[in-house]
């Protein structure tokens, strides 16, 4: 194994699924080594064998395993490793566990405590963001709360940013905005705490269902109000800092492809940008602007929406952590974005400049999941009975998933992400519809049919899909029937799945993170 010089020994990785899986392949590749993390619903999971250790942290709920700061920073100090990378979700973009990594004597992969807590609080992120002269979405919040003002850098205060204090209340706002707004959670993200509101009278129950949902999910109910716009596209541009200050942009992606405000298909270059190069060009300056406002360093993402008739575009939030769909961006830049990560969080400058950073050709992800799309895409668990990804030129899978594995009811439904990258968006459109239908999923229901027919609907094909494009054109679909020799072939790999056991036992955890050796009443196959 070659050792580079400048980047970390051991890594613990703070995270599961496909994300945890990618960082170690990146590590790896540097000849760094990884501590995995593990609660007892994942004793056997795919990122517990592709680590060089593994601790286990707890039961299976997120707040006793992998949101226990404690226990992940304790786990690294007693196993010698010299940072953490926290991947996306759980404490990803979390200060207070991000100070306490660096108070351990240990380095966050990631940006500083200072950046996360300005960007943390969308009405905060809004406020620091119109002082830096960065557009943001016509909107009004509540006064900015004490903590809030705090991490807005001093340089960029300004007390008459306080909320649109003049508005007397979220009714009078709303009106002052214009319906239909958007209902939005300050804290967290994912489209949880949202509500579009496109009538006076739904708006009290709007505000206090977001503000339930946002308490629930994030410990935070604030909520604020932006001018919600009907037919927008989602672009958003992956920023790049050194701690020297070294701030470059590495183009944009669009997803403006979402369902319940979830993302579902990425892609780079956007096409409207692509029609635009101007625009482009004013939406990367503001980009960058916003990273150095909040002094960013690593990795970091800044989403905008853009109102394709006029091409006015606006700041949503920053997301201070790697994202989802970061292969996009590899894929069109040669660049990987992991290896910069830990270079620039060891301490190293960016080793290129603006100007040298240059995409080709045209990337897609799609975002495989779990889901039941005949029941209204309710989330589903239970076992992989067959995983088998497609293979061939210009295609990549991130998949947190073999077969064998166990998708869990306590975490995201995320199984995978199918990447294609050719010369041209018609190129690579048909290689990701092929590398889908190639895609082989038994053993829970996943959306694949239904990304097929996104990718092969008119509007989605000529480049100039919405946000409201699944709203308009998808709000009642059902996958078709499916053929009766799946059926027969998924009851039949479960029943000789057993003579497969022994080979894969060799590559087993060890035996206190086996589920064979757990008393707990695990038994194969639990679950639907």
């Amino acid at each position: 194994m070659i050792y580079n010089r400048g980047v970390f020994r051991k890594i613990l990785i703070a995270n599961r699924g496909e994300i945890a899986v990618r960082v170690m392949r990146g590590c790896r590749e540097l000849g760094v080594r990884t501590l995995a993390v593990y609660s007892e619903a994942d004793a056997n999971a795919r990122h517990v064998r592709a680590a060089d250790e593994a601790v286990l942290i707890g039961p299976p709920a997120p707040r006793e395993s992998y949101l226990r700061g404690e226990r992940i920073i304790a786990a690294a100090r007693a196993a010698g490793a010299e940072a953490v990378h926290p991947g996306y979700g759980f404490l990803s973009e979390n200060a207070d566990f991000a100070q306490a990594v660096r108070e351990a004597g240990l380095t966050f992969i990631g940006p500083s405590p200072d950046s996360i807590r300005a960007m943390g609080s969308k009405t905060g992120a809004r406020a620091l963001m119109q002082s830096a002269g960065v557009p943001v979405v016509p909107g009004y919040q509540p006064p900015l709360s004490q903590r809030e003002r705090a991490a807005i850098p001093s340089s960029h205060r300004d007390e008459g940013i306080a909320g649109e204090g003049e508005l007397k209340s979220f009714e009078h706002a709303a009106s002052h905005i214009g319906y239909p707004v958007l209902v939005k959670a300050a804290g967290g993200g994912g489209g949880r705490g949202m509500r579009v509101v496109r009538d006076p009278a739904e708006l009290p129950e709007a505000l206090s269902g977001a503000g339930r949902e946002a308490h629930n999910a994030f410990g935070d109910g604030t909520v604020f109000l932006e001018k919600f716009l009907d037919r927008a596209r989602h672009i958003e541009f992956q920023i790049l800092g050194d701690s020297q200050g070294n701030v470059v942009h590495l183009f944009e992606r669009e997803c403006s492809i979402q369902r319940r405000h979830q993302k579902l298909i990425e892609e780079s270059p956007a096409p409207l940008l692509h029609q635009h190069p101007a625009l482009r060009e004013r939406m990367a300056a503001a980009a960058v602007a916003a990273a150095r406002a909040v002094g960013y360093h690593n990795a970091g993402t800044v989403e905008f929406i853009v109102n394709p008739d006029t091409l006015d575009f606006y700041f949503l939030e920053m997301n201070t952590r790697l994202q989802v769909e970061h292969p996009v961006t590899e894929a069109v830049t040669g660049l990987d974005l992991v290896h910069l990560q830990l270079r620039v969080a060891a301490g190293e400058r960016l080793p290129f400049t603006q100007a040298e950073v240059t995409a080709r050709g045209h990337a897609l992800e799609c975002r495989v999941i779990a889901e039941d799309p005949a029941q209204g895409f309710l989330p589903v668990s239970g076992p992989v009975l067959l995983a088998r990804e497609p293979h061939g030129p210009g295609l990549r899978v991130d998949s947190g998933f073999e077969t064998g594995d166990e998708v869990s009811p306590h975490y995201d439904s995320l199984l995978a992400k199918v990447i294609a990258h050719a010369p041209t968006r018609a190129e690579a459109l048909a290689r990701m519809d092929a590398a889908l239908a190639d895609y082989r999923l038994l053993g829970v229901a996943t959306n694949l049919e239904y990304l097929r027919d996104v990718l092969c609907h008119p509007e989605f094909h000529a480049g100039s899909a919405t946000t409201s494009f699944i709203q308009n054109h998808l709000p009642a679909w059902q996958p078709a029937p499916a053929p009766e020799i799946a059926l027969i072939a998924a009851a039949l790999h479960d029943r000789l799945s057993a003579t497969q056991q022994p080979a894969r036992a060799q590559s087993s955890p060890p035996a206190d993170r086996s589920p064979w050796a757990r008393a707990d009443g695990f038994r194969i196959g639990q679950g639907s």
